[in-house]
This record gives C-alpha cells, sequence and structure tokens, in this order.
C-alpha cells in the first residue's frame, strides 16, 4: 500500500499539499542555525585543524603526504571550503600534518574564525542532505508522518548537530553509508537506477573513512537481495550476483578516483613504510582493489589500534578499551526520548509484516558497524557511532506503521521532548548529557574526549578571562589545538613549576582533568573550582 492509499490522518485531511513540504525546511532550517551559530562560536577540535591542512595540501600541492591514515575525500570537501575563503597559504613550510594545520591556520597571516567557518560550511552541507535521506527512506517506510517524526529526531540529535558543524569526517562517512543503504531499498523496485548509485555512495564512505568497511559485505549482501527480489530460480542467482558486482565495481571506482584527483601519480606518503599488519587482518588488507596509500593507511590505523589509550568512563581512567564503552556513551548522549524511540522503531520494523523487508537494510549495518567500533581501542566518545542516530532515526519513524491508537500521540510527546533536550543544550552539543545523567554540567564527569572536551572552548575562555578575571594570573592546561596566545590568553603551565608558585587561576580543560595524575591532579584537589566554560573548560581559584 502506497502512502497516498493509506487512511489519512484528520491533521493531513485538513492540511494543504504544502504542509509536509514546510515543515521539512523548518525542520532542516534549526538544524541549519543550530549547526552555523554553534560553528562560529567554536575554536578548532583537536582533529580539524589536520584535516584543514590536508584538504589545502591536496588541492595546491596534489599530493598524499598529510594524513595518511585516513582517505582523502572528506578532506577533499573541507579543503573545498577553505579555498572558497582565499586562504593565504605557507608553501615552504615542512612540518608535520598537526603542525601544518596550526601555521595555516595562526602563523600565515589568516583568520582562523573565518576559515574554520568556511572550512565547515560544506560539512554542514552534507549533514543537511543527509537529514532528506532520513526523511524520504523514513517516509517511503511509514508515511509522511513517519518521515517528519524521524527528521525530527535527526534534526534536535545533539550528536547530529555536534559533529555535523565541524570539519571532521565522521559525520560525512556516516551519512554516505545511510544514503547508499536507502538507494539499496529503492533498487529493490528499479535495480538499473539505484545500484549504481549506491555504489558511488558507498564508495564515498570508503573514500571518506576506513572504519565504514565492516560495512561493504553486508551492504554486497543487500545489492544481491535487492538485485533477485523480483525473480525466482537461477536467473535470480545470477542477477543477485550482478547487482553485488555493480554495488561493488562503483564503490571501488569512487576510492580510486579520490585518490587520482590528489596525486595522479599515487606517490603516497613521504617516509618510513607503515608497519605490518600480521594474520588475517593483514591478509584482508593485502586483498583490497584500492590504492596502496589506501592499504598504507589501513595498516597506519591497525598500528594505532595496538597502542595503549587512556579511557575515561563513569569517573574511573582505564588504559585499554572497554566493549561496552560505546552502548554507555550513548546511553549518556542520546535523548530520552530518542533512546525510546529507537527501541520501539526498531521493534516496529521486526513486528510489522509489511516493515520486516526493511529490517535487514536498517538494522542490519547499524549493528555491523556498531560491533565493529565496540572492538575498536579508542574510547573517544559516541562520534565513532554517529551512523545510529541516522538509521535508528528511520526505524523510529516506522513506529507510526503499527497503526496504534496511542502511537502519534505518544511519538509526538516524545519528539516534543527530545526537541526539549536539545534546545536545553544550545550551543553545547559537544558535552551534551540527557536528563537522567544530570544534563551537560555534568558529563565531564562521566566520559571525557569528544565527547566533552575536544578544544572547542578557547575562544570562550578568553572571553570569559577578559569579562571576569581582568588582570589575573592565569595557569593553564589546555588539551586542543588552539593557539592560547593568538585569542589574548597569557598563561604559563601550571606543571612546570613547584606547587607553590601556582597562584591565582588554574584552567583546565576537562578532558585533561579526568586523565590527570601526579602533581596536576594534586593542583586540582588544592583548588577550588570558581567557573565552567562551555561544560567543556573549569576554572579553579587557588
Amino acid at each position: 500500500m502506497t502512502d497516498e492509499e493509506r487512511p489519512q490522518p484528520h491533521w493531513r485531511r485538513c492540511a494543504g499539499p504544502w504542509a509536509v513540504p514546510v515543515l521539512v525546511a523548518v525542520l532542516l532550517a534549526q538544524l541549519a542555525f543550530a549547526m552555523v551559530t554553534t560553528a562560529v562560536q567554536q575554536t578548532p577540535t583537536i582533529d580539524e585543524p589536520v584535516y584543514v591542512g590536508a584538504g589545502v595540501d591536496y588541492l595546491r600541492e596534489h599530493r598524499l603526504r598529510l594524513n595518511p591514515e585516513h582517505p582523502p575525500l572528506g578532506k577533499l570537501v573541507i579543503g573545498v571550503g577553505v579555498a572558497l575563503a582565499g586562504p593565504r597559504v605557507d608553501a615552504s613550510f615542512e612540518g608535520g600534518q598537526s603542525a601544518w594545520g596550526r601555521h595555516l591556520l595562526y602563523e600565515s597571516g589568516n583568520d582562523p574564525w573565518r576559515l574554520m567557518l568556511w572550512a565547515r560550511l560544506p560539512v554542514m552541507a552534507l549533514t543537511l542532505l543527509c537529514g532528506l535521506v532520513v526523511f524520504a527512506f523514513a517516509r517511503e517506510l511509514a508515511g509522511r508522518a513517519g518521515g517528519l517524526a524521524a527528521l525530527a529526531l535527526y534534526a534536535f540529535s545533539p550528536d547530529v548537530v555536534a559533529h555535523g558543524s565541524l570539519a571532521t569526517l565522521d559525520a560525512p562517512a556516516a551519512g554516505f553509508v545511510l544514503t547508499s543503504v536507502w538507494l539499496l531499498w529503492r533498487a529493490r523496485r528499479r535495480p538499473r537506477l539505484y545500484l549504481p548509485l549506491a555504489g558511488l555512495a558507498l564508495g564515498a564512505a570508503l573514500a571518506t573513512r576506513a572504519s565504514t568497511l565492516p560495512a561493504v559485505p553486508v551492504l554486497l549482501g543487500l545489492a544481491a537481495l535487492s538485485t533477485a527480489a523480483r525473480v525466482r530460480g537461477r536467473r535470480a542467482a545470477v542477477r543477485a550476483a550482478a547487482g553485488a558486482v555493480v554495488v561493488a565495481v562503483s564503490a571501488v571506482a569512487v576510492v580510486w578516483a579520490a585518490y587520482l584527483v590528489v596525486d595522479p601519480r599515487l606517490r603516497g606518503a613521504a617516509g618510513p613504510p607503515p608497519p605490518g599488519v600480521p594474520g588475517l587482518k593483514g591478509a584482508l588488507v593485502d586483498l583490497l582493489p584500492f590504492p596502496e596509500a589506501y592499504r598504507d593507511g589501513m595498516r597506519l590505523q591497525f598500528g594505532l589500534e595496538r597502542h595503549p589509550w587512556q579511557g575515561f568512563l563513569f569517573g574511573r581512567l582505564y588504559t585499554g578499551s572497554l566493549w561496552y564503552y560505546l552502548p554507555a556513551a550513548l546511553l549518556v548522549k542520546t535523548p530520552l526520548g530518542a533512546l525510546v524511540l529507537w527501541a520501539a522503531g526498531s521493534a516496529a520494523v521486526l513486528a510489522v509484516r509489511r516493515l520486516r523487508p526493511a529490517a535487514p537494510y536498517l538494522l542490519l549495518p547499524a549493528a555491523v558497524l556498531l560491533a565493529s567500533a565496540m572492538a575498536g581501542s579508542r574510547n573517544f566518545g559516541t562520534r565513532y557511532a554517529l551512523f545510529l542516530p541516522m538509521f535508528l532515526a528511520v526505524a523510529a519513524g516506522c513506529v507510526l506503521a503499527a497503526r496504534v491508537r496511542w502511537a502519534p500521540a505518544v511519538t509526538l510527546a516524545l519528539v516534543a521532548f527530545v526537541a526539549v533536550s536539545s534546545v536545553r543544550t544550545y550551543p553545547y552539543y559537544l558535552p551534551y548529557a540527557n536528563e537522567a545523567f544530570g544534563g551537560p554540567a555534568r558529563t565531564r564527569l562521566l566520559l571525557h574526549d569528544s565527547a566533552v572536551d575536544w578544544g572547542q572552548d578557547l575562544g570562550r575562555l578568553a572571553d570569559r578571562l577578559r569579562e571576569r578575571y581582568p588582570g589575573e594570573r592565569v595557569w593553564l592546561v589546555y588539551k586542543g589545538s588552539g593557539v592560547p596566545s593568538h585569542y589574548g590568553i597569557e598563561a604559563a603551565d601550571p606543571r612546570s613549576v613547584p606547587a607553590r608558585e601556582v597562584r591565582g587561576l588554574l584552567v583546565v580543560s576537562d578532558s585533561a582533568a579526568a586523565k590527570a595524575t601526579g602533581r596536576l591532579a594534586a593542583l586540582i584537589d588544592s583548588s577550588r573550582p570558581v567557573d565552567d566554560v562551555g561544560h567543556s573548560i573549569t576554572v579553579y581559584r587557588r
């Protein structure tokens, strides 16, 4: 039964044909407003200068020297935004990727506020386009009301707003995966049109982040399922194989194209070769039909996986990784109404007969990517599972297809609860925590890094010090990529002098405080907290 053939609720019968497009525009405008106004207030996060610098280097020098551990497409997109700003570039600088990013932003005569906004705008545009995919996917499954509910959950998701407004790779990669799955779903009716497009979207995801690779077998299986959906027997098997091949070839072509755009000679990164990867992982990397630079990037990533990273969860500092870190972090950082609708929507997809064909498309890719992310060694925040607010928003919209009398009213109430929770945290989306965990003011006691403090509030700190603490001595432990002196912050490192000399204001990034040991921990314990900046930096008085 099509959307038009289903019984229409009273509000749809009364509203004109313009109502749904207007609501879609309003929700996307809200998302755009939240992202832009957040972006203009935030200084560079830890990863952003690397991606900005690499994108500029790719476009100007056509070499793969910087940030080889990630594929180039997302950085090319970011680089296009930076190029439109017309930055001054010192081509003679030969430092590493972090130093080059800081040099471009702070030492080349550029305005870092303006440059970062232009770098972030392409990612915001992709995030808005992904919102249209969320709406379209949910509408096809659950009607226009389901599409609107899904889009509202997506548009008010604090994680989507937070990472969709940064010049990073997480939001684009997740959005490309969702787009590929949606196109595979549509390929059930028109495989010749949608299978190649699904392959291009999958290739874009792979050319943005290699962490999307675990989804490839699932999506190729879905391609086979979509192609064979309307035929039987031996012909179905042949068509299924052909469909998977079309998607695979299209995806591989996009990855090669991304590397060739940067460097037609595919020279790769200079320096020593990446470490070897033993066992089955190494064999699989060697078999990938991608440029050697892509495989080298994966080897670097596997090398980073062997590093003993420190994590912080619910007040516990630990070395290594916890398999349950991401589910726990998602419980903290997902609005309570969204958690309920995610669960109810997933149940509806499995329970409602006409929705069951969509279950492998909606739930299986998200489950595989989540399992892969949980197996990783870096417990640094929910950005590694940013695909969940996208896929499960679509699933949540399917609650309205269950034909339960109370479903529309309850769904509307839960969506409104999500919206209120999201608006209340504005503009501090990165440190968001839901009401059950005390809100964003308490996130620093539960999580660290990109879940709370990613260096985004250096500019706010500068304003706070000027307004409330003029002329006071400042001691600073800042975890981020910004340059404090550029924003007028004159401070010394309290760990470089005896504790008795540290008098005045002790300013500590909450990620640094969460992992504090030794001298820094003693300084914090003997100081009195007097101020909070953006829920990511704490000001103490000594």
